[in-house]
């Protein structure tokens, strides 16, 4: 199994080394919402536009060689946009189901939070059960399933927040923030972003994902590593300063989360120091101050790392 992980290690991180030649200076970034993906969770990247949220989303898909559909989240979008739609066939006289977008592997719901939540739930499903159903007829997900949605800062003009349901679906929410100004310097005087994607090769075929998955799940976690996200997910719960703690599926994700984690740094088993690098991107956007007024502040994840200490 020490083999494995390794072997696990060393092509997660080539993958990684890939998309930062094409998103420069986001190695933290890039590197959890890799995480992300081999724990098995779908990821939220919230942030202005124009600082390459989708051109992340597509770097992850080609490097991983995963199918690829985007989805732009409008106000007047409906969920059979999303979805599909069944249409009558006059010579069968039977309805059809044509596939919406959804059905890829890798589908970047590009600005979620400008459609109408009737729209957003069309992802609900989608994300927990990785079918959808449709006039009572249930249709499979490819597999492997990974949705990344971008979303504007809420307080941008146009925007639905979304739901708690549908936020902690998200194994993880990230930001991009402005590039530091040597390396914006490069991006102006270098080719475009976009046109880097065709130089970009995938490290192996889809199918091996979910084995690498397999393998972030087989990495161990000590019984004083679980008592130290027990007790993260209790001061969430118990603190009077916050509206809403981590649910057990929140949980479940930072264990997980915490395992890909820990194989990105080469270790055979689970560190604390690997829960607090991913919990953060985990714990931010499921839990709430009940001051906190939805402007940009200190992500609440920071603050239940400063209160609790490792066992």
């Amino acid at each position: 199994m020490t083999n494995d992980i390794a072997r696990a290690q060393a092509v997660a991180n080539s993958l990684a080394e890939d998309v930062g030649h094409v998103i420069l200076g986001k190695d933290h970034e890039i590197r959890l919402a890799l995480a992300c993906i081999l724990a098995g969770g779908h990821l939220l990247i919230e942030d202005v536009p124009g600082v390459g949220k989708t051109l992340l989303a597509r770097s992850l898909a080609i490097c991983l060689d995963l199918s690829f559909s985007r989805i732009q989240f409008t106000s007047d979008l409906m969920p059979a946009d999303v979805i599909g739609v069944s249409v009558y066939q006059q010579q069968s006289g039977q309805f059809e189901f044509h596939k919406g977008p959804l059905f890829a592997q890798m589908v970047l719901a590009d600005e979620v939070n400008r459609a109408t939540p009737k729209s957003q739930s069309a992802l609900l499903e989608a994300m927990e059960e990785k079918q959808v159903t449709v006039d009572g007829d249930t249709w499979v997900l490819p597999e492997p399933f990974v949705v990344i949605a971008t979303q504007n800062p809420v307080y941008q003009i146009g925007t639905y927040p979304l739901p708690e349901s549908q936020l902690d679906r998200f194994l993880m929410k990230i930001g991009l923030g402005y590039p530091a100004e040597k390396l914006e310097r490069k991006l102006l005087r270098g080719e475009d972003r976009r046109e880097l994607l065709k130089d970009l090769k995938p490290r192996f075929d889809s199918a091996q994902l979910p084995v690498l998955q397999a393998i972030v799940r087989s990495v161990e976690t000590s019984e004083a590593l679980l008592d130290y996200v027990q007790a993260l997910t209790r001061f969430t719960r118990d603190n009077p300063e916050f509206e809403l703690g981590l649910s057990p599926r929140a949980t479940t994700d930072l264990v997980n989360a915490a395992r890909a984690w820990a194989l990105l740094q080469g270790h055979n088993g689970v560190h604390p120091e690997d829960v607090q690098a991913v919990f953060p991107a985990v714990a931010g956007h499921r839990i709430r101050l009940k001051s906190d007024t939805g402007s940009l502040q200190q992500n609440p994840g920071d603050r239940v790392l400063a209160e609790v200490p490792i066992p």
